[in-house]
């Protein structure tokens, strides 16, 4: 499940600050809603009969919602794009700069520095190489050894140029003691009233946006329940839903089912048990499990699954997600820094560390 990206950037966006606060977009502006309109007012009338404009917007909710949604990925992604722009020029102006540094140092030209540095060592691949890549992918080339050998020979001279070069790169920081001062770019995701785990004060805040129904998350949950327990009080995680409806059916009942559980506080059980059960989410199935608990009231779960009661809550979650650019699951944001897939507990770990040293 991939995060969408956009790699353009438009001129108007200048006036985007790098810091983008969720609450500006989410929960307080109605969808569509006008200054000064006023919805019973007779938009349309059959016969003597008057239709109103709430009737229509009613009638219109669900795509109403849906472009509310897009105008908040849109505003994230803006900013999403700016930032990486900007981050993109600092770091081609500080290489540029350190090449023309030891160019200088060296007494020759840049051109002859990166000749000599980088493309001068490049070395031919080895047919054990070429096998090996070739080996890899053909199933998804279909074609003749022969025919791809050029294509592949000039990836492999390419890698190894990159991987020469970057190389060079880090040394030239070392030296020339290159210094990053350029804040990421963080959103402002709320986390109050949402399950947590791990204290209130906690230095590093990992809000997650999950669904119950994707394997990726369930994996990742174990990730991130490694990390909490590596990091003790240094950290605390917090759950905010964010059902696929449209690609899993049941992860909005189990999205209300962990808030119901929520309120007798067993959350983090009917969490376990959702993300165990995932090719049998039926609510039959998982309250066979969760009356296994002593304390669970199973009248009280039935009364507040059937009052919808967290349907709000969980369209507070699914507008957050999005004004902070998140559509996809799992979604991570360490202190507001926006860390999408389920990714490798090295990468959560090295955010968190840099956070723990500021």
């Amino acid at each position: 499940m991939k995060h969408f990206r956009k790699s353009y950037i438009f001129s108007e966006l200048l006036f985007f600050t790098l810091v983008v606060s969720v609450s500006l977009f989410c929960g307080c502006n109605g969808i569509g809603k006008k200054s000064g309109s006023n919805k019973q007012t007779a938009t349309a009338t059959i016969n003597d009969t008057i239709v109103t404009e709430s009737e229509i917007r009613d009638e219109a909710a669900a795509e109403l919602e849906s472009i509310e949604l897009r105008k908040l990925r849109d505003t994230a992604g803006y900013a999403l794009a700016e930032h990486e722009a900007i981050t993109e020029a600092m770091n081609r102006l500080l290489k540029e700069k350190m090449l023309a540094m030891e160019a200088e140092e060296q007494g020759i030209s840049k051109e002859q520095l990166i000749a000599r540095e980088i493309r001068q060592k490049i070395t031919d691949p080895t047919e054990e190489e070429i096998d090996n890549v070739y080996e890899m992918n053909r199933e998804r080339v279909n074609r003749p050894k022969e025919d791809v050998e050029d294509q592949i020979i000039r990836f492999l001279r390419e890698r190894s140029e990159s991987e020469i070069r970057d190389a060079y790169m880090r040394r030239l920081e070392q030296k020339y003691k290159i210094v990053r001062n350029l804040e990421p770019l963080r959103f402002d995701v709320k986390t109050t009233g949402r399950p947590t785990k791990g204290p209130d004060d906690a230095p590093v805040k990992l809000v997650l946006f999950s669904d119950f129904q994707c394997p990726y998350c369930r994996d990742f949950g174990v990730t991130l329940s490694e990390i909490v327990s590596d990091y003790n009080d240094k950290v605390q995680l917090v759950f905010r839903q964010l059902p696929l409806t449209n690609i899993h059916p049941n992860a909005q009942f189990a999205a209300e089912a962990s808030l119901c559980a929520l309120e007798q506080g067993h959350f983090w059980e009917m969490h376990d048990i959702l993300f165990e059960n995932q090719r049998e989410l039926t609510e039959e199935n998982i309250l066979k499990k969760m009356q296994l608990l002593d304390d669970f009231d199973l009248r009280k779960y039935r009364e507040c699954f059937a009052s919808g009661r967290h349907k709000p809550e969980i369209l507070e979650d699914i507008r957050a997600a999005a004004a902070a650019g998140a559509d996809s699951t799992p979604s991570l944001f360490i202190n507001g820094i926006y860390l999408s897939g389920g990714q490798p507990y090295r990468s959560v770990a090295a955010i968190i560390n840099k956070e723990l040293i500021k």
